[in-house]
């Protein structure tokens, strides 16, 4: 502002003008010699004096208000409205919005322009409501707005986002005609389609009826993209030709971007020749069809379209690295980067994130460390979602110390993103105290978790009441509202047995999502409420939401669950219908619930036309043909598996394993070992389990033991295994010992434990343990003990010889006893010589089953020779074959555990 005064100049003000006393200075400079520009600058030359202010970019409050002053002295401020609109727009562009107001409403005259540089002013400082207001009182003093009033009201409208305010302005808009102006309409359409929706930024679009206004197209194709209505874009795009509008490098842009979303592909390139044709070669149009081709898949079509770009950008070159990385390319992704870098491509945060990625597998820390070094020489290494990258990067790879180090040298930044990736990565690595303890710091330091992070802090949550103080949390900060967040909450609460109240936050999660439905579907199966499970998804149909392949596996679970193959028939119609019958995940559902239902010819049908296979696809049968008795064919099929090369996991072993021990063949099953052996997988608890099963079957307790020995973490089925092995040979006390072990390291037994534990009291005659272990499952564990239990204690009683006692005991079950209950007591009223009670017992026997051959026998050896004849007749009525032996506890009472819970 030197220029505007000379040595030693002291402004007098008038008594008029005293309020700006405060504000203005008396400044001194140095004595010079004046040039030719300063004597030209003077205040009797106002616009030279304002266009000089502008170009200083010297914009403050007091410069203006000196200014105000200095032109107020001169007396050529209120005589001329074109300098006092200058000085409008220097208080506007200063901020200064109420000394605007006030020298507005000292005007004595006005103009548009004046209200047009109100209403900006208040615009470029946030204040839309007052802009607003401005435009209410223009109209009432009868001022008609111009088209530059109109783009400032509009701004003003959109930035308020009100629907309300937006219609007024449009109804006046066409009562004076300025809807039909290019500028104005454009900005209507683009206005209605963000505030109102697609649907009134149509209508406003369809109000001329042969517009030729490039912009006012591109506006409503680029608001129908916004919405998410991509076909309707593509469909007013063809209009656009038809009527052979110019179309514009934006036009091009918008187009692709909706057929990328779409998928597109042959739409895509469809354009891609409309604009070889109109000659368009703009960066960002090529960019565009990189972009398109990458969202497609095409890979090859996009390197090969970047590689013949004119000219390309960073974000072409990120795109198509992000495009390999997404599709798990790694290698591919870091050499475009290493061409892209030959080439002198520019880099920025986004390409670094994607190459970031790209380097998280635990084969590649080298290039890790190299892509580390890089972001060191380049200088992004404190960029926040660099560096939040990195952490992430560090944690895939299996190094959490290397993403403690990158978090530790950022966290005083006191980035929510750098903290998120920590608190993620610990949780993916299933360090639930680490991730609690930094949960927790975050709250302390006053950084509020996003939505992400709070979900991958419940996604390992193991104690209910962290559980419920992080639930609390969500609903203080209206997180609770977040899918990822309801999703998690409900796993969470289900993970707990808290199925009400897993049901409860569902019920409140807005707008869910499959993974949503996929979950609650799942957790009522998981807690045997399968048929609760099938009313929900009825009510997701009626809710017009149609099912993926997650959600149709899912529900099929509950079928299996139920055994229920009419609806299962019924779902798997439904997935014909939406096309989903070839779907990996469907087919083993599939496969699953007609194995459960015992259909195995329809679950090979199913398996026949499955396009592609996966060795969760070949388990599956097999476990279904060995569960209903087809052993041949699992193995056979198992067979087919190794020929063909396909990897065999844990369950499929497991799997395996227990046809082997089905069968009796202990040939394959040193196979099956070796090849354990050679795989390492028998550290496995599943695989070590059934391998347990299988050396127990052929009766080597030795092996057993061996096998159990050699897993490396014991659960609940690895235990239940060894117990139930020792019991059926002869190794009651190590039995015994092995649940006091179980229940000291806090693993909390099931049924099939105690069938176990029964068994091996029952065999050394320990009556009272038996009882007490007998209560210990209602009373300890709420377990309600079923036939198998009370055979094991009718069995008891057999070997002591008191049958009376285990005659009173079958009297007072509280379920009905089945038929191996009433055959166990047989067999000792045959060895005891009790012929009354084995008459009754033969009895009962021959009413639950009465098929089965081996009776007459029975009765013989009870010295009931007359039932002979009549049962022989039956006999020969139900077309059985008469079995050469049997067993009771051993095969009736004692099923081993599955391979998998």
């Amino acid at each position: 502002m030197k220029h505007l005064f000379n040595y030693k100049l002291h402004i007098r003000i008038s008594l008029f003008n005293s309020k700006f006393i405060t504000s203005l200075a008396i400044v001194e400079y140095p004595p010079k010699v004046s040039t030719e520009r300063e004597r030209i600058s003077t205040p009797s030359d106002p616009f030279r004096l304002f266009n000089d202010y502008a170009k200083s970019g010297a914009y403050s409050v007091k410069n203006t208000r000196i200014l105000h002053a200095l032109l107020l002295d001169r007396a050529v401020l209120l005589s001329n409205v074109a300098v006092t609109n200058s000085l409008l727009e220097s208080y506007s562009k200063s901020g200064a919005m109420v000394d605007a107001l006030q020298l507005f409403d000292l005007m004595p005259e006005r103009n548009v322009s004046s209200w047009n540089l109100l209403i900006s002013g208040y615009n470029r400082n946030s204040l839309h409501i007052h802009s607003w207001g401005v435009f209410c009182r223009m109209r009432s003093l009868g001022f008609e707005p111009n088209v530059t009033t109109y783009e400032n009201i509009l701004f003003a409208c959109s930035a308020l986002q009100d629907p309300i305010f937006t219609q007024l302005v449009y109804s006046l808009a066409i009562k004076t005609r300025f809807s039909f102006i290019g500028p104005v309409r454009s900005r209507f359409i683009g206005l209605f389609t963000k505030t109102c929706g697609l649907e009134d930024g149509l209508r406003a679009f369809r109000d001329v009826s042969s517009c030729r206004n490039v912009v006012c197209w591109n506006t409503i194709i680029s608001g129908a993209v916004r919405q998410g209505e991509n076909l309707i874009a593509l469909d007013i795009f063809c209009e656009m030709c038809r009527k052979s509008i110019v179309l514009s490098d934006v036009t091009f842009c918008i187009v692709l971007t909706a057929c990328g979303a779409l998928g597109e592909i042959h739409a895509g390139k469809g354009v891609q020749g409309l604009l070889i044709k109109c000659g368009v070669e703009d960066v960002a149009v090529g960019t565009a069809l990189v972009v398109l081709y990458v969202k497609c898949g095409k890979m090859d079509e996009a390197v090969r379209q970047l590689l013949c770009m004119p000219t390309r950008n960073v974000v072409s070159w990120s795109a198509v690295i992000a495009g390999f990385v997404k599709m798990g390319d790694s290698a591919s992704a870091l050499k475009v980067f290493q061409h892209m870098r030959k080439l002198g491509g520019e880099i920025n945060e986004c390409t670094l994130s994607s190459v970031i990625s790209a380097c998280g597998k635990p084969d590649m820390f080298e290039e890790a460390t190299q892509i580390h070094l890089l972001i060191l020489k380049t200088g992004f290494y404190f960029d926040a979602s660099v560096g939040a990258s990195l952490i992430s990067m560090y944690s895939k790879i299996g190094l959490v110390d290397r993403s403690e180090m990158v978090f530790s040298e950022r966290e005083h930044l006191r980035n929510l993103g750098a903290w998120s990736a920590m608190v993620t990565s610990l949780s993916h690595n299933r360090n639930s105290g680490r991730t609690i303890e930094l949960f927790q710091r975050m709250l302390r330091e006053s950084l509020r978790p996003d939505g992400f992070c709070t979900s991958s802090v419940l996604s390992i949550i193991d104690c209910l009441n962290n559980g419920i103080q992080i639930h609390c949390y969500t609903i203080k900060t209206g997180l609770h509202f977040n899918l990822a967040v309801g999703s998690s909450l409900l796993r969470m609460y289900s993970n707990s047995d808290c199925l009400d109240d897993s049901y409860k936050v569902f019920q409140e999660v807005p707008d869910r999502d499959s993974f949503c439905w996929t979950s609650m579907l799942a957790s009522f199966t998981e807690h045997g409420f399968a048929s609760q499970a099938l009313q929900l998804f009825r009510e997701m149909l009626l809710d017009q939401i149609i099912p993926n392949d997650a959600i149709l596996g899912a529900i099929l679970a509950a079928c299996s669950a139920l055994h229920s193959q009419q609806t299962g028939k019924e779902i798997h119609g439904y997935c014909v219908r939406l096309g989903l019958e070839n779907e990996t995940e469907v087919c083993n559902a599939l496969l699953n619930m007609y194995s459960k239902c015992g259909d195995l010819e329809s679950a090979r049908k199913v398996f026949d036309m499955m396009p592609q296979k996966d060795e969760v696809t070949c388990a599956t049968l097999a476990s279904g043909y060995a569960q209903n008795g087809y052993i041949d064919e699992a193995l056979l099929l198992i067979r087919g598996m190794v020929i063909a090369n396909l990897p065999i996991d844990s369950f499929t072993l497991s799997s395996v394993l227990h046809v082997i021990a089905r069968s009796n063949r202990p040939s394959v099953g040193a196979q099956i070992q070796a090849r354990i052996t050679k795989t390492g997988l028998g550290l496995n608890v599943f695989v070590g389990s059934s391998l347990v099963m299988m050396y127990s079957k052929c009766g080597s307790v030795e092996d057993c033991s061996k096998a159990y020995d050699r897993i490396e973490q014991h659960n609940l089925v690895g235990m239940t295994s060894m117990i139930i092995s020792y019991a059926k040979h002869r190794k009651e006390a190590e039995a015994l010992r092995l649940y006091e072990i179980m229940k000291k390291e806090g693993i909390r037994p099931d049924a099939v434990t105690f069938v176990g534990v029964l068994s091996a009291c029952s065999r050394i005659g320990l009556v009272e343990e038996a009882y007490y272990h007998l209560h210990s499952m209602t009373e300890d564990y709420g377990i309600e003990p079923d036939c198998r239990h009370y055979a094991c204690m009718v069995d008891l009683f057999g070997r002591i010889g008191r049958l009376k006692e285990a005659e009173r005991l079958i009297n007072n079950m509280p379920i009905e006893p089945n038929a191996a209950v009433w055959r166990t007591l047989l067999v000792y009223c045959k060895l005891h010589g009790d012929n009354e009670l084995g008459k009754l017992a033969t009895d009962k026997v021959h009413e639950l089953e009465p098929s089965k051959a081996r009776l007459p026998n029975i009765y013989a050896d009870v010295g009931q020779t007359e039932e002979v004849p009549k049962t022989g007749f039956q006999k020969k009525g139900t077309g059985v074959r008469k079995e050469s032996g049997w067993s009771f506890v051993d095969d009736n009472c004692i099923e081993l555990v599955p391979a998998a819970r």
